[in-house]
């Protein structure tokens, strides 16, 4: 069962992967144009606002219930029946999310004000950060109804398309951006405005690339709201212990974004720099496993087989660490010719790279517990356990805000990074110990002996790339040939020791490619 979930989530990260690879050219224009000036500190918290509510609705409470929802009557009801269900939560939630975006718009100045005040003292910045905001609220409501596409295929095991939808978003945002960057200029007019043109239409794109493919399957959207509907207060009861949980996720992310525009110019933009090199790990692995995890785990206590579910999760959380260990290692010791070869030109200089860098750093070290928190999300999703998630969110929230109290005054920006690793350390460490608790998990010797050979692995990693700074100057084609053979090190090291979970998912991938 697990080779079938790695091949959906390798399938999956290729998509991701093409979509991650956009998304870093788009980073490497926003870079080039804007470096870490006030312009693109006013973006990072302009697009911060609609993209709180998009991790809250589109990758969260929403998109969670819907799957188990629909998944659960895929498997008693069939086909017909789950694309009505679907018809109907659809519409309904089509109303609430345009209430939202008409909401956020008018509103955007009292957020701006909540979630950056010190942008007050620069009041073109200010209402810069207002009208950015304003522009890109949309965004949540095309990204929210391409997730709820997204959901309904993976559940009938599409995993591919919708995952590559997203490279629209990255694409249109890098097209309209380039464009609009020299025709504002040409004008006299705020550039940065091209940029957030591009991320609304880019929601736009991802969710009309979608719609065909779903059609194509036998769906055909048919506005129906009825607020009444079963299947619409059971995704309800399902979605706010949820919100609950994401909430406290965005509070996380608003401290986060409070104090780092408290840390001086450019702080916010080298944070956002930093945190969008490591979500090309974290997006490429977590979101891959946990797709393709989600639907399964669904139908397996479905049909009430909890044996093949523990089987199943356990072998998913040592699939994620075998691709989280080795991205936290590659860039905590990389990070720094990592960031210069992405980024440094343009208007973005040394010292950006530097400051960069140091908060990547950080970022790195949570990268395995971000992956673990993604794999045992899913779990409580399947079993209804959804008030165990807001638990570790809470615990995660504390953490954050105790660690950056104590050390933003030595650290700076630094210390909101670090708040954020070890809010994802405990996080996942609370919900992993409840998953094992609440599926009654007993596959400790293959936990153990998985944990091993990623452990000698990962020294053998880090043994390689020491090597290489030790007597090459790693840049450029260096810094991805350091990647490559440190890389294959790993997984040679892993298929002697096994077990095949250690390297599944690498093996998997390469067959994408026929390699």
């Amino acid at each position: 069962m697990i080779e079938k979930i790695t091949q959906s989530a390798t399938s999956v990260t290729l998509a991701v992967f093409i979509s991650r690879i956009l998304g870093l050219v788009r980073e490497q224009v926003l870079a080039y144009f804007f470096g870490a000036s006030q312009s693109m500190d006013a973006f990072v918290v302009g697009y911060r606002i609609p993209n709180l509510l998009r991790d809250l609705f589109a990758e969260g409470a929403l998109a969670g219930a819907f799957v188990k929802v629909f998944s659960f009557n895929l498997e008693k009801r069939g086909l017909k029946d789950s694309f009505q269900i679907a018809q109907v939560l659809i519409s309904n939630f089509l109303i609430i999310l345009l209430g939202i975006v008409i909401l956020g718009i008018l509103l955007a100045p009292y957020l701006v004000s909540l979630i950056a005040p010190e942008f007050k003292g620069n009041p073109y910045k200010f209402q810069l950060t207002v009208y950015l905001t304003q522009l890109m609220m949309p965004f949540l409501l095309f990204i929210s109804l391409a997730s709820i596409l997204a959901g309904m295929l993976n559940s009938l095991k599409i995993f591919f398309l919708p995952a590559l939808s997203s490279g629209f978003f990255n694409l249109s945002s890098i097209l309209i951006g380039v464009i609009g960057y020299y025709l504002l200029v040409h004008l006299s007019l705020e550039p940065i405005y091209a940029i957030a043109l591009g991320v609304t239409l880019g929601g736009f794109w991802q969710f009309i690339f979608q719609y065909p493919v779903a059609k194509k399957q036998g769906f055909s959207f048919k506005f129906c709201p009825n607020f009444r509907d079963s299947h619409f207060v059971e995704v309800l009861k399902l979605i706010f212990p949820v919100i609950l949980g994401f909430s406290l996720v965005q509070i996380n992310i608003f401290i986060n974004t409070f104090f780092a525009t408290s840390c001086g110019e450019g702080a916010v933009s080298w944070y956002s720099y930093a945190f969008r090199v490591m979500y090309v790990p974290l997006g490429l692995f977590g979101i891959g496993i946990s797709q393709a995890l989600l639907p399964e785990l669904s139908k397996q206590i479905a049909r009430k087989d909890l044996n093949l579910a523990k089987k199943t999760f356990s072998s998913a959380l040592i699939v994620s660490l075998s691709v989280s260990l080795p991205s936290a290692i590659g860039l905590y010791l990389l990070s720094h010719p990592i960031i210069s070869f992405l980024f440094e030109r343009g208007k973005f200089t040394s010292l950006d790279t530097f400051q960069t860098s140091q908060i990547l750093q950080i970022l790195s070290l949570g990268l395995p517990f971000y992956g673990l928190s993604k794999t045992a999300i899913p779990l409580f999703y399947s079993l209804g356990l959804t008030i165990i998630p807001p638990l570790g969110s809470m615990l995660g929230v504390v953490t954050n805000v105790a660690t950056i109290i104590l050390t933003i005054e030595k650290m700076g920006i630094k210390a909101v990074a670090l708040g954020t690793t070890l809010s994802l350390l405990l996080q996942s460490l609370f919900l992993v110990l409840m998953s094992f608790i609440k599926l009654r998990v007993t596959e400790f010797k293959f936990l153990i002996q998985s944990g091993f050979t990623l452990l000698v692995a990962g020294f053998f990693l880090i043994l390689v790339i020491k090597l290489f700074q030790n007597f090459f100057i790693i840049k450029n084609l260096g810094l991805l040939a350091v990647i490559l053979i440190a890389g294959l090190c790993f997984i040679w090291i892993c298929k002697i020791l096994g077990p095949k979970e250690c390297y599944l998912f690498y093996e998997k991938f390469l067959r994408l490619f026929k390699l």
